[in-house]
């Protein structure tokens, strides 16, 4: 069973984010809310929380992950940003965008795509997150709470079906170590993804971000 801990949305109590931060650290999955949909997360250097969440995800291991970033600097970390990638992005975040870049040796292979070696990140317009972030020091994996549908249960546990909050925490409470609860029902609202591998952005995906080329 999932520790659940209520955190304010706008102000998260300090010492609250601090039990999150400790427990990441300690190679906990979590499910939060993003400023898109909630998602199925943990600290981008706990391999074996990676693999938990791929499991989760039933993702393949050719199937990379995005993680959340607290800046545009920290992107720079762990991806190469060239000159036209860094003025999209620059004009973008925080918000609600992911953006495909070639990744840098501090990301995990568990990450990246094996082919093209690129990894997704994203900057969110979050409170939430951001505080998390900035307390944990490192990139949070952030892959959407959207699971293959369970046979035993009339519940899907994606955002096309009007789940709610509650459903989504009882579908996940086995599954996870941390659910955060900031008392918001779950979103359809998914990421546009940005491809800034190349000269020009490509769209991958229009989500509610508007880019505006």
């Amino acid at each position: 069973m999932a520790k659940i801990f209520s955190i304010h949305p706008e102000n998260p109590q300090t010492r609250r984010i601090e039990e999150i931060q400790t427990e990441l650290r300690q190679g906990a999955v979590m499910l939060y809310p993003t400023d898109t949909v909630y998602a199925i997360g943990c600290d981008l250097n706990a391999k074996s929380a990676i693999e938990r969440v791929r499991k989760i995800k039933q993702l393949a291991n050719d199937k990379p992950l995005t993680f959340l970033c607290s800046s545009l600097s920290d992107i720079a970390t762990y991806a190469y940003v060239s000159d036209n990638a860094y003025r999209t992005m620059k004009r973008l975040i925080p918000g609600p965008y992911t953006f495909l870049l070639p990744a840098t040796k501090l990301v995990p292979k568990l990450v990246q795509s094996p082919k093209r070696k690129t990894t997704g990140i994203r900057v969110p317009n979050h409170k939430l997150c951001l505080v998390l972030l900035e307390a944990l020091g490192n990139p949070i994996i952030s892959t959407s709470a959207h699971l293959p549908p369970d046979e035993d249960s009339e519940v899907d546990a994606g955002y096309d079906t009007g789940i709610t909050q509650a459903e989504l925490f009882d579908r996940l409470d086995d599954l996870v170590d941390v659910i955060v609860d900031t008392g918001k029902e779950p979103t359809t609202e998914v990421s546009t993804i940005l491809d800034l591998t190349g000269d020009e952005a490509i769209l991958v995906r229009q989500g509610i971000g508007d880019f505006g080329f």
